[in-house]
Parts: C-alpha cells; sequence; structure tokens
C-alpha cells in the first residue's frame, strides 16, 4: 500500500502540460505510481488532501559543500582567493569527522525543510557525509574534490591521498541505499590541482562509468591565469585530459567562453548556476541565457553556505531568473519554467537521476508548497509565484524518494535538538576555539 495524494495542483515540468489541476498522484514505494483525474483503485496507506496546496518535483541543489553549513557567514567581504585562504582554508584545516557530522546534519535539515530532495556535493569526510545523507532519507551525487599541490613529475596515486579517497567512496558507497548515494569523479579545480591528477581521475571516471564535478571558470584571476599558464581556458584544458569524457557537471561557469560552450554542449557537460554565491563573493555573472542558446544545460547550486549564506534553492530560482533580465534588458530572458527547470529537471539530468518530473515511473521526490500564505496569495499564475514569490518556508511537506521526511514543520528522519547541540558544544568550539 501506498500514499495517495488528491486535490493536487501539479507542476509536472512537463513542457506539454506543465500545470494539471485536481489530479491524483499515487505513489508506491520509491516511484510515482500514477497521475490523473481518476482515482486510482485499491487501498493506501495514507491519503493526503492536497487543497491549498501546489505539488512540484523536489528541488535538486547541484553543487554544494553541506558541512560548511558550520561557517555560515565566516570570512565575509572578501574575494573568492582571499576567503578561501585566509579564512576557510584554516577552519577547515580544524574539522574532524564528528565536526563534519554536525556540519553535514545541518545543512541537510535546512536543505529538506526549504524542499531540496538530492544533492551533488563536493568535500571531505565523504564516509561521514555519506552516513549523515542516508539516515536524513534524500539522494546525494557525492564526491571528494581532488586536490594535488606537488609537483607533477612527483605525483602517484600512491603520494595523493584524494586517489585513495575516490576510491574508497566508489567501493563503498556508490549505490547505497539503493542508489540514493551515487558517486562522482571530481577535480576541485584547475588551480587546486595538475595534469598527471586530471588523467587519473578521468580514467577513473571511464573505468566506473561515473559522472563528474569540478569547479570551472568560478573567477576572472581564475580564467586569466589558466590560460597564461597553459593555453587554454579551464574547459578547454580538462577537455585535453579527457575529463568529460563521461560529460559532468561544472560548478559557476561564470567566465566560459563562447568556445568553452560549444565544448560543453557537445561533452554535455551541464553548467552549474550559483548566482547568489557568485554575486556575494563578486565573482561575476555567468552568461546563462548564452549557455543555454548555445544548447548547454544549466542546473542550479548554492555553493556552500558560508558564500551565500543559505540553501534556498527558491531564492537561487528568482535570482537566476531577475538577474539574467535586468543584465540583458530582456524582460523574456529567464522564464518562470526555465528558471524552474533548472531547479528540478535540469539538476535531476546532471546529477544522472530519474526525478525532476511528476509523471509516472519517475522517483518520487515531490515536494507540496503552501499556496495559502500571504506571500502566494493571490494567485494568478502558479509558475510565476513558485519562481519569483516562493521562498523556503512555503514548504508545507518534502518526500524524498517516497519517503515524507519533512511535514508541517517537523523533521521526520533527523533530530534538531541532537543537531544544534552538536554544533554548539562541540564543532563550533573545535573549529573556532
Amino acid at each position: 500500500m501506498g500514499i495517495l495524494f488528491q486535490n493536487v495542483t501539479a507542476v509536472t515540468m512537463d513542457p506539454a502540460r506543465p500545470v494539471r489541476k485536481d489530479v491524483y498522484v499515487a505513489v508506491e514505494g520509491t516511484k510515482i505510481a500514477s497521475v490523473g483525474g481518476q482515482r486510482p483503485e485499491g487501498e493506501f496507506e495514507r491519503v493526503i488532501d492536497c487543497a491549498g496546496k501546489v505539488m512540484m518535483p523536489g528541488l535538486v541543489n547541484a553543487h554544494t559543500h553541506v558541512p560548511m553549513a558550520l561557517m555560515r557567514g565566516y570570512g565575509g567581504g572578501h574575494d573568492l582567493q582571499h576567503w578561501l585562504n585566509d579564512y576557510i582554508f584554516p577552519a577547515e584545516g580544524r574539522l574532524d569527522a564528528r565536526c563534519v557530522a554536525a556540519g553535514t546534519s545541518l545543512g541537510l535539515a535546512e536543505m529538506i525543510a526549504s524542499g531540496t530532495t538530492c544533492i551533488a556535493d563536493m568535500y571531505m569526510y565523504t564516509d561521514t557525509i555519506a552516513e549523515t545523507v542516508l539516515e536524513a532519507g534524500i539522494s546525494a551525487n557525492l564526491s571528494c574534490g581532488g586536490v594535488y599541490f606537488g609537483e607533477p613529475a612527483d605525483f602517484s596515486p600512491e603520494k595523493c591521498g584524494d586517489c585513495a579517497n575516490h576510491i574508497r567512496l566508489y567501493e563503498n558507497w556508490h549505490n547505497a541505499g539503493d542508489g540514493q548515494i551515487l558517486a562522482d569523479a571530481s577535480v576541485h579545480a584547475e588551480y587546486t590541482s595538475c595534469p598527471p591528477l586530471w588523467e587519473w581521475v578521468a580514467d577513473f571516471a571511464q573505468r566506473h562509468g561515473l559522472g563528474m564535478h569540478v569547479h570551472i571558470s568560478e573567477t576572472r584571476l581564475e580564467h586569466e591565469r589558466c590560460l597564461e599558464k597553459y593555453g587554454k581556458t579551464p574547459i578547454a584544458l580538462f577537455d585535453r585530459y579527457g575529463v568529460w569524457e563521461q560529460g559532468g557537471h561544472a560548478a559557476h561557469c561564470v567566465w566560459v567562453t563562447d568556445e568553452d560552450m560549444e565544448i560543453m554542449a557537445r561533452k554535455n557537460i551541464t553548467a552549474v548556476h550559483n548566482p547568489v554565491s557568485n554575486l556575494k563573493l563578486a565573482s561575476g555573472v555567468a552568461r546563462v541565457p548564452a549557455l543555454l542558446e548555445a544548447g548547454v544545460g544549466v542546473a542550479l547550486g548554492t555553493d556552500g553556505v558560508a558564500s551565500n549564506n543559505n540553501h534556498d534553492l527558491f531564492e537561487e530560482m528568482k535570482l537566476a531568473a531577475i538577474l539574467h533580465k535586468g543584465t540583458s534588458g530582456d524582460p523574456t530572458a529567464i522564464s518562470a519554467f526555465e528558471a524552474l527547470a533548472m531547479a528540478t529537471t535540469g539538476g535531476a539530468k546532471a546529477l544522472g537521476r530519474d526525478a525532476g518530473v511528476i509523471a509516472p515511473g519517475k522517483i518520487a521526490d515531490l515536494i507540496l508548497v503552501d499556496f495559502t500564505a500571504p506571500n502566494l496569495f493571490p494567485c494568478h499564475d502558479v509558475l510565476e509565484n513558485l519562481a519569483f514569490s516562493a521562498r523556503g518556508s512555503n514548504v508545507a511537506m518534502n518526500m524524498a524518494r517516497g519517503k515524507i521526511i519533512y511535514e508541517n514543520g517537523q523533521f521526520l528522519t533527523l533530530d534538531m535538538d541532537r543537531i544544534r547541540a552538536e554544533v554548539e558544544n562541540y564543532a563550533l568550539p573545535h573549529i573556532f576555539g
């Protein structure tokens, strides 16, 4: 017996029929069993009346560093390089597994309460993150962000700890929870690594059929220094070393060129747009309309909370749409549907997830948004309200993989009292003294 939603206004994310009203949505196990105007036959464990609410696919946060919830707002007022080197890297050097567990739990709670059902996370202590994700119930593509600062001539997999981290993540966690967790291969960035590592990671991804998660052209300085050093942009450079042979999701893409976009479209590289983080760190504005015009898939990410300073993908959606309207002078630059697609179908496709659409057979990652809230009433256009009026706090229910994990302000898989105690009494004193 499954769960039946009735009186549903469903934002299906099917371009042919994006909004369906007065339908039934049935969920069996981890998948959507049916969507239609007639009540399906059979008994259900629970029937949920969705009057006054709107159902949409769960949100996909395609670029996160979840444990950085512990550093919310730390080191603000600096550009990326000073922020990383003077604040974040020293703080991260004091992390241990218990800190990471506390920060991950806190970040996941924030995302679950604001409608996220799937993430792509790049960080250290991936064993700890994986355990916490399984407990929380959302889906996650996890990667360790390969780094190597040694001399290229001295590189070997035995000397690079992140090679071992790749192997352990894949062997211990890939497809854990019946696919709830997937391992991605990952290069942190061009400026934190070197060609021998890129080749090793590319080969690892190809041998195991893994996706690729990379920071790309986030700042002008990063982009231009790569050109000076190698004579190629980061996208083109990684293409030379086989990094994109399995496709990938490239975070930021603020400074990618038209030629880069051609490579991205051809190699199936999704650009993960992080508008809030990019503006807060003064990194610039990714040319999303040009990316879409070039045939490049676009997803949304929050980046780490330390540079955002929250995990609310509704905020990212709104900013992604209005930012490009403003910079282009074109009010049609990014439509409400396109903004919603970046946060749902775009992210699901980038991460290899059969989700992001309300249709039979899809993974039952579903959220309910309370349209009786003052900021969502009246409603002349459901898509407009979701893209431009909604906030994460309007989420009334989060169902991940067919299981309700948050409902009416209550977490059903996480203990917020325990999380707060761990953050306050252990993690923050351990990192900041």
